[in-house]
């Protein structure tokens, strides 16, 4: 991935193994597990890949099967993994609990994780310098100090190479307590130029506003481009070429993890490739609906072909 600029989106972050129940009712009564891996940065790549686009993920990953199993599962999906391999810390794990079939839970096994030890030097120069977007999210560093280094590091790389920069805030309460989280990404935000985020999650930067002030707000803070995700009621953006609401494509979801990540790289393949605000929405609902339709993390992220199934009226297609 050197030379000139090419067409890639790059990635980073922690991706873990995922051991996940695939018939709801108490851990103790299970006796298999399905096993993947799971993380939201490579979730994006994988989807992104899907979409036409090509992406780079960068992240540390232990030195055994678990980081092994996530290097093949990303090259099979065309994503461009560039991995330091780590021999003194393990791959992460988290653990999907189906307490009732309509409920899950997800425990993380993350402390001193491979992941969780990223460093600047693990994200080179040259890959931030020829990418056409780099995209982080606001879990990377909740990790650790080295990791969110790491993200300051390669936000201000970026500005400096003037590379676009997104984040998606992707607050997680496991991580850390939302007064520090406001403090800190309302930092990182100043740096991007797209910023995603649910209501909830721009809230806990600004305060209880109504959406479009929610988005206002996020691109006060220095972004030309914030889009709020808003789940089964649709979206709403704020863009430097216009504003836009988009409702939901209804569908019956059978898992809505991932479908966060779905949108965001839905709305990233057009806009790298200079599509219209409408455009961009509309693909970025539709990959957020395809993604609900199947179990996992990643595995029902949609090809372009694939949104036609939303809209069609025969269930056997011939």
């Amino acid at each position: 991935m050197s030379g000139t600029r090419a067409p890639y989106v790059l990635t980073f972050g922690e991706s873990m193994g995922l051991l996940r129940q695939h018939t709801p009712g108490r851990l103790v009564t299970q006796r298999s597990l399905d096993f993947g891996f799971g993380g939201a940065e490579s979730n994006v790549a994988i989807a992104l890949s899907r979409l036409g686009i090509d992406s780079v993920w960068c992240g540390r990953l232990g030195t055994d099967g678990v980081g092994e199993l996530i290097e093949r599962e990303l090259r099979a999906e065309r994503v461009h993994p560039q991995i330091t391999w780590d021999a003194q810390a393990a791959t992460g794990l988290m653990l999907k609990e189906r307490p009732t079939a309509g409920t899950s839970k997800v425990v993380y096994y993350r402390t001193h994780s491979a992941g969780s030890r990223l460093t600047p030097a693990d994200v080179p120069d040259e890959l931030i310098a020829n990418a056409a977007l780099v995209h982080v999210t606001g879990i990377t560093p909740a990790l650790s100090p080295s990791a969110d280094a790491t993200v300051e590091s390669v936000m201000v790389r970026a500005r400096a190479a003037q590379v676009p920069v997104s984040i998606d805030l992707n607050y997680r309460s496991a991580l850390w307590e939302r007064a520090a989280a406001a403090a800190r990404l309302i930092e990182l935000v100043a740096h991007a130029d797209l910023v995603f985020a649910g209501d909830d999650e721009a809230a806990i930067l600004l305060g209880q506003r109504s959406v479009t002030e929610l988005a206002a707000g996020l691109r006060e803070l220095g972004p030309s481009d914030a889009i709020i995700k808003l789940g089964e009621r649709g979206c709403y953006a704020d863009t430097v070429s216009g504003s836009r609401e988009l409702a939901a494509v209804p569908v019956t979801a059978v898992d809505t993890v991932g479908a966060g990540d779905a949108f965001v790289a839905g709305y990233l393949a057009e806009w790298v490739q200079g599509a219209s605000l409408a455009q961009r929405l509309e693909t970025a609902v539709m990959a957020g609906a395809c993604a609900c339709l199947t179990a996992g993390d990643w595995e029902g992220l949609p090809r372009r072909e694939d949104f036609a199934l939303l809209h069609a009226s025969e269930p056997v297609q011939r």
